[in-house]
């Protein structure tokens, strides 16, 4: 009953806020989409949506179709990408996911390497989602999730590819430069800048400031890596970041890394990929590269 191009005319209107711009958009003229909807409408016997004025509201159906044009349309599209790769003769692209912030200047390690052995393989980076990473990889609109925090699920398998402490960073003349690890209390008077991410998924406050109770005098987010390490180097607060990539900085920049907690703060990289998608030749080839870099 439901046909792909009813979901795509209901995305596309989502989207694009009139019926005229949809309509542009998918190469038909309005009058042949607004007799598609219609002739859905009746085999429904129910409402897609209703116009109030120039504007249109979807009914509690259409905006169940809406949902399941979202998840559905990214696997047809994906899998008519895999049928091409397969008619092509092992040419395709792969899709990577990011919820690690400072892993992109990583990632471009890896990169570099595999486009060279997989010349037919084009490569694509995203780090923003509208469901989440997991969603994303789960309704195929990414083939790798490139996170530090795994979650546990039978259709989903993560392997850890790089190993990193996770530091503190101060400028040369901070406070607690000589110190061979601060505590959380050490925080309690600082200013914290990190990546835009929701506390309850940051290691600074999971990991060490929330078991013990502690929080910094102010919380900063900032988007971009040089931009947050040079307010740490102009004495504006403090940071934590992967030691690997602070020691990338540490020639240009007055800043050090001081060890969270006398244990210090251990984490890895995980990459998440679909168990369907194990035998990926492609797909593995990237997963065992990343390790070995």
């Amino acid at each position: 009953m439901i046909e792909r191009i009813h979901l795509e005319i209901i995305k596309q209107v989502q989207e694009k806020g009139s019926l005229t711009a949809a309509a542009e958009s998918l190469c038909l003229t309005q009058s042949a989409l607004s007799h598609t909807i219609k002739k859905l409408e009746g085999k429904l016997g129910a409402k897609v949506w209703e116009k109030e004025g120039r504007n249109l509201r979807f009914t509690q159906i259409g905006d169940f179709i809406l949902k399941e044009a979202s998840r559905l349309l990214p696997q047809l599209e994906r899998a008519e990408e895999v049928i091409d790769q397969f008619v092509a003769g092992g040419k395709g692209s792969l899709s990577i996911g990011m919820e690690c912030y400072p892993c992109y200047k990583w990632l471009l390690r890896v990169v570099e390497p595999y486009l060279s052995e997989w010349p037919n393989i084009d490569v694509d980076v995203k780090q923003r989602f509208q469901f989440g990473g997991m969603s994303a990889l789960l309704n195929h609109e990414i083939d790798i999730l490139i996170t530090p925090d795994p979650m546990e699920r039978e259709d989903v398998l993560f392997t850890p590819v790089f190993d990193y402490e996770q530091v503190l960073i101060v400028t040369s003349g901070h406070k607690l430069i000589n110190k061979a690890f601060v505590e959380p209390a050490d925080i309690s008077n600082e200013t914290l800048y990190t990546y835009p991410v929701d506390p309850e998924r940051l290691d600074i406050y999971t990991d060490f400031l929330i078991p013990a109770h502690c929080t910094p005098q102010t919380h900063k987010t900032i988007e971009a890596t040089e931009i947050m390490l040079q307010l740490v180097a102009a004495g504006r607060g403090v940071s934590t970041l992967p030691k690997w990539l602070v020691n990338e900085y540490m020639d240009s920049l007055t800043i050090k890394p001081i060890k969270l907690g006398k244990q210090g703060i251990h984490k890895s990289i995980y990459f998440g990929i679909r168990q369907s998608d194990i035998g990926n030749a492609y797909i593995k080839g990237f997963l065992e590269l990343a390790k070995s870099i």
